[in-house]
Parts: structure tokens; sequence; C-alpha cells
């Protein structure tokens, strides 16, 4: 089965998971920026701290 088939599946199972990043010393979830700060924040790069 492949991962697409699976998602279908348990669709029903799923729920909605709410992203929130840190903004100019505020944690706002991602969903509520406007498209020019929803593209930068897929841009940005993960790094984990050594």
């Amino acid at each position: 089965m492949s991962k697409t088939e699976a998602l279908i599946m348990l669709k029903d199972k799923r729920q909605k998971c709410t992203v929130y990043t840190r903004v100019m010393g505020y944690h706002r979830p991602v969903e509520s920026f406007n498209l020019g700060k929803t593209g930068e924040h897929k841009q940005r790069k993960q790094f984990t701290e050594c």
C-alpha cells in the first residue's frame, strides 16, 4: 500500500494540527499568515542546534 492510499483510507481518523511559529517575539499560527508571509515561512530552513 502506498502512502497516498493509506492517507485516503485513514482520512476520517486524521485531525488537523495547528502549526505555530515565533514572529517578532510572539507565537502565531501559520494559518493566519497572509500570502507573502506564508511563502516566506515555506522557504525557511529548519536546523537542530548541537
